[in-house]
């Protein structure tokens, strides 16, 4: 059936000149419809749609490739049906012949219709909806045929629209087709294929989980001609396992890098071993251990060789660790053990099982292999040297969370239904707990002939990128076993290319990038730079070519106890730095304040500790926002500066948010983790917009910031603020009371959001000024509304424009960078009265008051609507006049 829909396809091909499939092997349909795209280099970039539908693919070629944004219209052209066959077809179809040039398999999965037709009738009335559910597309979509086209020319041209629903993305939608730029069955790129490198692409898995071994195609080597002719002529396998039966090597499949892990159905989570990858294989009681990269290292590991001996025949891959006295992986324990030649004690940690027997369990989902390696490791005797790698199946935030606070190097989340697949994949990716990096050392420094610090990059692209120096976390020992390394690879030039590339100085040696490195730091410059950076250890099981730019991720979420006052925690410290919140603080003993009114300093770590104390009430009035920050790195005697956008190295548990009218990101901060982050860069001041949490368009709070002038007693302010309250009860708004952590106070009241016809920034604002006025005009010689200082001698500015879109008022509990450490506190109306004194609230005395205060605790049910209370006014106004 199918083979007679395909003689368009066969009339434009030779055979004899293309590899690819002929359509004569008959591949039976699967289970449940399949889909793949396929990227196609032919004489435009294109991206090629098929969609199985009775016995062959219906084929579109979508011009510019598939989006996420329902925004985005792509044409897609109807082109011939295509064998089922050409679901394994990756490779390269040879110039001259039709379509000639590379092809790759992109995306691959399962399709369903939708609606009340068949695809058929679909297809015929030229609206055809369907939902894929692929590796990397997800969701419904619907191809749309254009008015007419039919009877244009030889070409069916359709529009191909991605629908809305939980999928979707409405800004650069076309984004998936530049992050996903490999293969999804053999993480190869365009190139490689084009050069005929790699391995070869592993066939489609079908509903069932067994293999669809007659479609597998290969454009090089023709090993699935030759699979299929051994199985036609009844070839068994042979009942012992030999050589050939077990590979010498299988390339390990490789982690993209994410802020945070999954949060989607279907990806399990391990915690991420900080040793050396090693795969082990074992055959006829005798165990090789292998790098990453194929390097053979059984002899550095004798114990872990001898013990695995004991296996059945299989291939496994895992991580050598090192534990301290904790139980946790130490790194610099592992490279000691390795030097010292004391490697008994090393602990081989066990994930994936690739062979078992002669089996190739490969192609089998990952939550199938992981059961059969847990039986394999079930006995293994009084040895303790093999664990296997337990898993969570859901919370991988949760996860991640827990890895941070135990120290741990952060966690790798894996898709529990994808095969194995070799090289860098989008099904493992790895989520970090604190800022790390590999780069390639490129030259070090000398002072007076010693040692000083080393000069690192990274590759990007075909350059080799300078990214700054490290010039920490070297003792004696590292640098008398890491100088003759350096010595062994210089050069007589700089390794380094591009913008930026060190020039020579006196006391610099280049080298031959050759040497792996890893660091931790503080964050990136706006140059580019590593920040801070200290070294940490030589990766020698990781090639130098492989090292690329990667941004290092943090926790989410942390729970935040009961409010305490912050206390300094000597015990957490790990190389100088504190960690608060699985926030690593560098020099945390830096004055931030001189004092807080108590005669002692408060540090960069205090400042971090009180945001954990404060954070789960702090956040809630500020999650959601775009939020300004008042930094001053080196503590309120050294510069200060307000920042709004994102700058390079932001941390990733700051949130960067778009608002209308303005290309760069925002900062917002979402999570309790976030607070410590922006201790850890000097931020003093929290400043969020008053708008809906997330909706920067609409108003969800009003703040009146009454300021008094120069010589005016705080007693008059503590009546405005009473009057403020009076005035607005009148418009049946409820108020709330806060110090500003200075002279003033705030009366802020929440705003309710309207399902339509929600309230604008313009009416918010006008509704403020109004009040202000008409409390000015009441009583002049107390208020006024302008902002003039030479006329606010003894009176209050009313200041009604925080109330506008883009405009902020300092959080409620954040610390001021004023004398004293002061917080913008929280108030009860009880408590506002003439000895109300705000210099007594402090960074150092705000946690323990807030615990014992109700302040705001009703805010929640304070929230009404603005419209009634503008009519209101309006009337009263119009009243008086």
């Amino acid at each position: 059936m199918g083979n007679d829909k395909l003689t368009t396809y066969k009339a434009k091909r030779d055979f004899r000149q293309t590899k690819e499939p002929s359509g004569q092997d008959s591949v039976k349909p699967s289970n449940r419809r399949r889909f793949i795209i396929q990227k196609h280099d032919a004489t435009r970039l294109h991206y090629d749609l098929r969609l199985e539908l009775d016995g062959v693919f219906k084929s579109w070629a979508v011009t510019r490739g598939p989006s996420l944004d329902p925004g985005d219209k792509r044409l897609a052209v109807e082109v011939e049906d295509h064998p089922l066959d050409y679901g394994d077809f990756e490779g390269t179809i040879p110039k001259g012949q039709y379509g000639g040039g590379t092809v790759m398999l992109w995306d691959r999965g399962y399709w369903e219709p939708e609606g009340k037709r068949s695809p058929e009738q679909a297809l015929a009335k030229g609206d055809f909806k369907f939902t894929l559910e692929g590796e990397r597309l997800h969701g419904s979509f619907v191809l749309v045929r254009m008015a007419n086209d039919r009877e244009r020319g030889k070409r069916t041209n359709w529009l191909l629209i991605k629908h809305r629903d939980e999928f979707a993305v409405d800004k650069h939608g076309a984004a998936i087709l530049e992050v996903n730029d490999r293969s999804v069955a053999s993480a190869r790129t365009m190139e490689a294929i084009a050069a005929g490198k790699g391995r070869r692409p592993k066939p489609f898995m079908l509903q069932d989980g067994n293999v669809e071994a007659d479609a597998v195609w290969d454009s090089r080597t023709g090993l699935a001609a030759e699979e299929r002719k051994g199985k036609a002529r009844g070839k068994k396998k042979p009942d012992t396992v030999t050589a050939a039966d077990l590979p010498d090597f299988i390339a390990p499949q490789l982690c993209e890098t994410l802020a945070r892990p999954p949060s989607a159905a279907g990806w399990i989570h391990e915690i991420k071993f900080d040793g050396y990858r090693i795969q082990m294989r074992v055959l006829d009681g005798e165990a090789t251990l292998k790098t990453r990269k194929g390097l053979d290292w059984t002899s550095k590991y004798p114990a872990i060789a001898r013990a695995a001996a004991n296996l059945p025949d299989a291939i496994i891959d895992g991580e050598i660790c090192a534990l301290d006295e904790t139980g946790a992986p130490d790194f610099a324990a592992l490279q000691a053990a390795l030097s010292e030649g004391r490697t008994d004690a090393l602990v081989y940690f066990a994930f994936d099982l690739l062979f078992e027997g002669g089996d190739d369990l490969r192609a089998l989902p990952l939550a199938s292999r992981k059961t059969r390696l847990q039986n394999l490791l079930a006995d293994p005797g009084e040895d303790a040297r093999f664990r296997f790698v337990e898993h969570f199946e859901t919370g991988g935030e949760a996860v991640l969370r827990s890895a941070c606070r135990l120290n741990l190097e952060g966690i790798v989340s894996k898709r529990s239904d994808a095969p194995y697949v070799s090289g860098r994949t989008d099904t493992w990716v790895k989520s970090k707990c604190r800022a790390g990096h590999e780069v390639v050392i490129g030259a070090y420094a000398t002072t007076a002939g010693k040692f000083r610090s080393l000069l690192v990059g990274v590759n990007r692209g075909d350059s080799f990128v300078y990214v700054g120096r490290v010039g920490t976390g070297y003792g004696t020992a590292k640098v008398k076993k890491l100088v003759p390394k350096l010595k062994a690879i210089e050069a007589t030039k700089s390794p380094f290319t591009g913008i930026g590339a060190p020039k020579k100085q006196p006391g610099v040696v280049w080298l031959k990038p050759e040497l792996v490195a890893e660091i931790e730091f503080a964050g990136w410059t706006s140059d580019g730079l590593v920040r801070q950076a200290a070294f940490k250890a030589l990766r020698e099981d990781k090639p130098a070519a492989e090292v690329e730019a990667e941004e290092p991720a943090s926790p989410t979420k942390t729970e935040v106890s009961q409010p305490a006052a912050p206390t300094s925690s000597k015990s957490s410290r790990r190389g100088g730095k504190v960690d608060v919140m699985g926030v690593l603080i560098s020099n945390p003993d830096k004055q931030l304040w001189p004092d807080a009114n108590d005669g002692k300093p408060v540090t960069k770590e205090d400042l971090a500790r009180y945001h954990q104390a404060v954070g789960s009430w702090l956040i809630e009035h500020i999650r959601g926002r775009p939020c300004s920050i008042l930094r001053a790195p080196d503590g309120m005697g050294g510069e200060q500066f307000f920042q709004r956008h994102a700058m390079p190295g932001t941390s990733n548990l700051l949130e960067l948010v778009t608002v209308f009218g303005d290309k760069k990101p925002y900062l917002q901060i979402d999570r309790v983790e976030g607070l410590a982050a922006v201790a850890q860069i000097g931020a003093l001041e929290l400043h969020p917009w008053n708008c809906a949490p997330q909706l920067p368009e609409v108003p969800g709070r009003l703040v009146f910031d009454l300021d008094p002038g120069p010589d005016v007693p705080f007693s008059r302010v503590i009546e405005a603020a009473r009057e403020m309250r009076e005035r607005l009860d009148h418009f049946g708004l409820v108020s709330f009371c806060k110090t500003t952590g200075g002279k003033g106070l705030h009366v802020v009241t929440p705003l309710t959001v309207a399902k339509r016809n929600k309230l604008t920034w313009a009416e918010a604002k006008g509704f403020a000024h109004d009040v202000c006025v008409q409390m000015a005009r009441d009583n002049p010689e107390l208020y006024l509304t302008k902002m003039a200082k030479n006329q606010r001698h003894g009176r209050i500015f009313l200041d009604y424009l925080r109330n506008d879109r883009m405009a902020t008022a300092v959080s409620p509990l954040s610390p001021r960078a004023r004398p004293g450490a002061a917080v913008s506190m929280p108030l009860t109306w009880t408590q506002v009265k003439t000895d109300l004194d705000p210099k007594r609230f402090t960074v150092r005395t705000v946690p323990a008051l807030l615990a014992k205060s109700t302040a705001w605790k009703d805010y929640d049910d304070g929230y009404r609507p603005l419209e009634a209370a503008i009519k209101k006014l309006a009337k009263s106004m119009k009243q008086a006049v």
